[in-house]
C-alpha cells in the first residue's frame, strides 16, 4: 500500500460529520477512513474492499464533500439506479445515463450537469464510445472517476468486459481527473493487471481482506434438489433471498415450487420478455421478503442490503463468481446465510464448458485450476471460510460461523474405503461413470452391471455396506484431493491420477470425511436467520413488524425500494431503543437530517401506538 503520507487528513472529521448528516452514519466501516482521506487528498486509489464493507460511501462522500462531477463507471444498470434512487432519497443531486432511461430522465441530467448541479453521474462502460462525451464531462467540471466492478477491466480476471479497457483513454480525452477504482474480487496478480491498465503511476493501493464474517458458509450435496431448497426456504419466512439456478427451466421449475408452498418467489432469467425481467427485478428490490430463482443474469446490479441469503442449486462457475454471488447477502451488516448445493455432474458440465469454449489452452488451463480450488472448496475437511479466504490469499483461525465448524467432520483413515472405490474404476477398465461404479460397489445386479459381466468381479459387492449417496461423499471426496478424475474430451467416466495409483498401492494415505447423508444443510437450517430474531424480543419482533409494515406502504407510495426509506438495521434499532421524540430518533442508525424531515413523524406515531 503506498501513501504520499502516513497521517489521517483533518478532512475525515468533516467527512464523518457530512456522512452523519446526509445518510445517518456515525462513524466509518473498517477501512473506510483511510480510503476516504486518500480520495480527499487527490490520489488515485485501487481498494479491494468486501461486499458490504461500503466501497460506494468511499467515493459518493468525497463527492459531496469537494465539489465538482464524480463519475461513476458501472456495468450494472440495476445497481446504477438504485444508488441514485437512494442518493436521491438523502438530498443528494444524482443522475444515470444508461440504455434504460427515460427521456425525462436523461433531460434532467444533462441540464443539472449544464448548471453545475449534479454531484454524481453514474454511467455504464459502453457510454465512453460516445463522441465528444469525455470532453464535455471535462468541461463540466469533471474532478474523479470512480471505476466500479474493477476487476472487469483485467483480461485475467472472471468477468473481464472490453469496454473497460476505454477508461484510461477515456480520462485523457476527460483532461485527466482523479481515479479511485474499486473492487470485491482481485488477488495480486489482477491487481497489478488494473493497475497497469488504469493508471500512469502506481495508485494508493488498499487490500482490506475479503472475509465476510456476517455470511454463515454452507454446502451440501444435492440429492433431492427441489425439497431440500423448500426446507431451506420455508426455515426463513418472509426473508428476501436469491437462488442460483444452472438454467431457465430450473428456475421456473423451482419458482412454481416454492409458490405451491406459499412463498412469494419469481424467476429470471435472459429467456423472459425485457418488460417481465424488469418488473420482476423492481417487485424483488422493492418489496419485502421476495425469493428470486435466478440465473447469475440476477443480482450483480442489485444494491439491495437486506438480502438475507443466497442458495446455489448447483455448482458455480469458479470461487471468484462464488465469492461475488454470496455477497449479495446481508450487504446491510446483519447476520445472512449462504448454502450450496452441488454434485459430480456440475463438475463434469463445468469441465465440458471450459474445454468445449473458445478460449486459448492457457485460458482453459486456468479455468480449470479455477473449478478444481472450487471443488475442493465443496468438500474442504476444516473450516470453510479458511478455505474460501484462503483460496485469495488471507489467512485466519477457524471462523466458528460456517457448517463445518458448527459440526466438525472427525477425519477418518480412509485408505480401505478409497482402494474400494479406486478398485471398481480400474477393473471395469476406467471406462464408467458413477451409477454403474456405485452399482459394482454395492453389489446391485442391474441390466448394465450383468452385461458386461461386472457381478464376477473382485470389487463386485465389496462396498454394500455403505448407500448410493454414502458412496457419491466417497467419490466426491476423492475427486477433490486429485485422486480420481474424468478425461476432459471424455464421456462421463472416471480414470486414476497418479495420485490416485498411490494411494491404490498403499504408498500414500488419504484421511476422508465419515460418508454422511445430509451434511451441511441441518446447520444451514437450525440457526437464528436474522438479525431481528437473534437481538429482538417477541414483544420488540412485534414492533419492528409494524415498523416494517410502515416501511413498505411508505415505498410503494413513492415507489421506491423500501430499503432506501429505513434499513432494516434502522428499523431493528428502533424497535429495540423505541425513540419517543425527533431528537431520540435523530441518534439512530441511518435516520439523517432528510430523512428525519421526511419520514420521521409517521415512524414515531407507530412507535407510540405499538408501545
Amino acid at each position: 500500500m503506498a501513501h504520499s503520507d502516513s497521517t489521517l487528513s483533518p478532512q475525515l472529521d468533516q467527512a464523518r460529520q457530512t456522512m452523519a448528516d446526509v445518510f445517518g452514519y456515525r462513524d466509518f466501516r473498517p477501512g473506510q477512513a483511510e480510503i476516504i482521506d486518500s480520495v480527499l487528498k487527490g490520489h488515485n486509489v485501487l481498494a479491494v474492499m468486501p461486499t458490504g464493507r461500503g466501497k460506494s460511501m468511499c467515493f459518493q462522500l468525497p463527492a459531496l464533500l469537494r465539489g465538482g462531477l464524480t463519475v461513476v463507471i458501472s456495468p450494472l444498470i440495476a445497481l446504477m439506479r438504485d444508488q441514485v434512487s437512494a442518493l436521491q432519497a438523502v438530498g443528494v443531486n444524482a443522475a444515470a445515463l444508461t440504455s434504460t432511461d427515460e427521456a425525462q430522465d436523461r433531460e434532467a441530467a444533462w441540464r443539472a450537469l449544464d448548471d453545475g448541479s449534479l454531484r454524481l453521474l453514474y454511467m455504464a462502460p459502453e457510454r465512453m464510445a460516445v463522441p465528444g462525451l469525455a470532453e464535455r464531462l471535462g468541461r463540466a467540471g469533471l474532478s474523479m472517476i470512480a471505476v466500479d466492478e474493477a476487476h472487469c477491466v483485467s483480461q485475467w480476471g472472471h468477468d473481464f468486459r472490453p469496454d473497460y479497457l476505454r477508461i484510461s483513454e477515456f480520462a485523457q480525452a476527460a483532461g485527466r481527473p482523479q481515479i479511485a477504482a474499486f473492487t470485491a474480487t482481485a488477488d495480486a496478480a489482477a491487481r497489478r493487471d488494473i493497475a497497469g491498465r488504469l493508471f500512469e503511476q502506481a495508485p494508493d493501493e488498499f487490500v482490506s481482506g475479503f472475509d465476510r464474517p456476517n455470511l454463515h458458509l454452507a454446502v451440501g450435496a444435492r440429492r433431492s434438489g427441489a425439497a431440500q431448497i423448500i426446507d431451506f426456504v420455508k426455515a426463513r419466512p418472509d426473508r428476501a433471498g436469491i437462488i442460483y439456478c444452472s438454467s431457465r427451466k430450473a428456475c421456473d421449475d423451482i419458482a412454481a415450487k416454492l409458490q405451491a408452498e406459499n412463498v412469494y418467489a419469481l424467476s429470471y432469467h435472459a429467456g423472459l420478455d425485457a418488460q417481465t425481467r424488469s418488473f420482476r427485478q423492481d417487485e424483488f428490490v422493492k418489496g419485502d421478503g421476495v425469493v428470486m430463482c435466478a440465473t447469475i443474469a440476477f443480482g450483480m446490479g442489485v444494491d439491495k442490503p437486506d438480502v438475507r441469503y443466497v442458495l446455489h442449486a448447483a455448482l458455480p462457475s469458479s470461487m471468484e463468481a462464488y465469492y461475488q454471488e454470496i455477497g449479495r447477502a446481508g450487504r446491510d451488516g446483519d447476520p445472512a446465510d449462504t448454502l450450496m448445493l452441488w454434485s459430480l455432474s456440475d463438475a463434469a458440465l463445468r469441465r465440458r464448458q471450459i474445454n468445449d469454449g473458445d478460449s486459448d489452452e492457457e485460458r482453459k488451463r486456468m479455468e480449470l485450476r479455477r473449478l478444481s480450488a472450487l471443488i475442493a472448496y465443496c468438500e474442504a475437511p476444516q473450516c470453510r471460510r479458511q478455505t474460501l479466504l484462503g483460496y485469495f490469499g488471507d489467512e485466519i483461525e477457524p471462523c466458528g460461523h460456517c457448517d463445518l465448524c458448527d459440526d466438525p467432520p472427525k477425519l477418518i483413515d480412509g485408505q480401505v474405503l478409497a482402494q474400494k472405490a479406486m478398485s471398481a474404476i480400474a477393473r471395469t477398465g476406467q471406462r464408467f461413470g458413477l451409477e454403474h461404479l456405485i452399482s459394482v460397489l454395492r453389489g446391485l445386479k442391474t441390466d448394465k452391471v450383468m452385461a458386461r459381466g461386472h457381478d464376477a468381479l473382485p470389487t463386485f459387492g465389496v462396498g454394500e455396506d455403505l448407500s448410493k449417496d454414502q458412496w457419491m461423499s466417497v467419490f466426491r471426496q476423492l475427486f477433490a484431493s486429485g485422486a480420481i478424475d474424468q478425461p476432459i474430451d471424455g464421456h462421463g467416466e472416471w480414470i486414476i491420477t497418479p495420485k490416485g495409483k498411490e494411494i491404490l498401492f498403499g504408498k500414500l494415505p488419504i484421511k476422508l470425511r465419515p460418508p454422511e447423508e445430509q451434511r451441511g444443510v441441518r446447520s444451514a437450517r437450525a440457526r437464528p436467520s436474522d438479525a431481528a430474531d437473534q437481538l429482538l424480543s417477541e414483544t420488540d419482533r412485534a414492533l419492528y413488524t409494524a415498523l416494517r409494515k410502515k416501511r413498505l406502504e411508505l415505498a410503494k407510495e413513492s415507489g421506491k425500494p423500501a430499503y432506501t426509506i429505513f434499513a432494516d438495521r434502522t428499523l431493528i434499532e428502533m424497535a429495540a431503543s423505541k425513540p419517543r421524540s425527533q431528537e431520540d430518533l435523530s441518534r439512530i442508525f441511518g435516520v439523517g437530517a432528510r430523512k428525519l424531515e421526511r419520514y420521521g413523524a409517521e415512524f414515531l406515531a407507530v412507535i407510540e401506538s405499538e408501545i
